[in-house]
């Protein structure tokens, strides 16, 4: 595979795969608390690092799914809400994929307005206002922070190696990977894509799932140059040196691909 868009996927079946595990301890909210605090640690990969959350917040415990993503969209076409895109899914307990920065972020006042809160995104200018309890897209820091789960300097949200039963990525020859190589060999079936359901590898400490792999998450900060908008965890698609905790991707938001997906944060 190579880092590019373009890839052949194919894989073997090994003896002794993994079974898909049961989601377990997703809230019925679906949204998890992310402790106030700071994180700081010396990555493998990353040198030291330093992340201050200043205040507690809540995260989606998994990626959108399909079926989250229909509920809202549906009624947000029903307001007057437009889409570039409009989502696609392997089933409807699989992320959402061939989503856009800006449709996500969309979505999320969306979300917001059907469930009485405040919106906080001016769809006019793409600025976010922070301080209102709506839903919208976590900065960097914050994805970063929760994806650590509290563990300090390690390499994935629960140490530094990764395998197939950890998380769905492209096997290949890190050092750190410990899983066969190629695509995960249980969702590498049928067309494009090749996602897993939301949920089914374990929980990092904070309770958050698929923080590392299954799709790229849109986070909400942009780049001095071209207002390109940050994508974080790694996907199905990608090489495990992707799905690293401390490894950001910038891509111009209206891009909608496979492997493309997001959760959403509040107050």
């Amino acid at each position: 595979m190579a880092v590019g868009f373009v890839c052949l996927l194919t894989g073997c079946v090994c003896p002794g795969d993994p079974v898909v595990a049961t989601v377990t301890n997703v809230p019925q909210s679906g949204m998890v608390q992310i402790p106030a605090g700071i994180n700081n640690g010396t990555d493998p990969d990353f040198c030291a690092y330093s992340l201050t959350n200043q205040e507690a917040f809540y995260m989606d415990a998994t990626e959108v799914t399909k079926a989250k993503w229909d509920e809202v969209y549906v009624w947000a076409v029903a307001h007057g809400y437009t889409f570039a895109h409009a989502g696609s899914g392997k089933t409807s307990n699989h992320p959402v994929y061939k989503v856009s920065w800006y449709d996500c972020v969309k979505w999320c006042n969306a979300r917001s307005e059907k469930e009485g809160k405040i919106p906080c995104y001016n769809l006019s200018d793409w600025s976010c206002n922070f301080t209102v309890n709506g839903y919208r897209l976590p900065t960097n820091t914050e994805w970063e922070y929760a994806a650590r789960g509290g563990l300090s300097g390690k390499r994935f949200p629960w140490g530094n190696i990764i395998d197939h039963t950890r998380a769905n990525y492209y096997g290949d020859r890190d050092s750190y990977n410990q899983g066969y190589e190629r695509s995960d060999i249980r969702y590498a079936t049928g067309a494009y894509p090749y996602t897993s359901p939301a949920g089914a590898f374990a929980a990092n400490g904070y309770g958050l799932y698929d923080m590392a792999g299954n799709v790229w998450e849109w986070c909400n900060d942009w780049s001095d140059s071209g207002g390109r908008r940050p994508i974080r965890g790694g996907s199905w698609y990608y090489y495990a040196s992707f799905a690293r905790c401390g490894y950001k991707y910038w891509c111009p938001p209206d891009g909608a691909y496979y492997f493309y997906g997001f959760r959403a944060v509040c107050r």
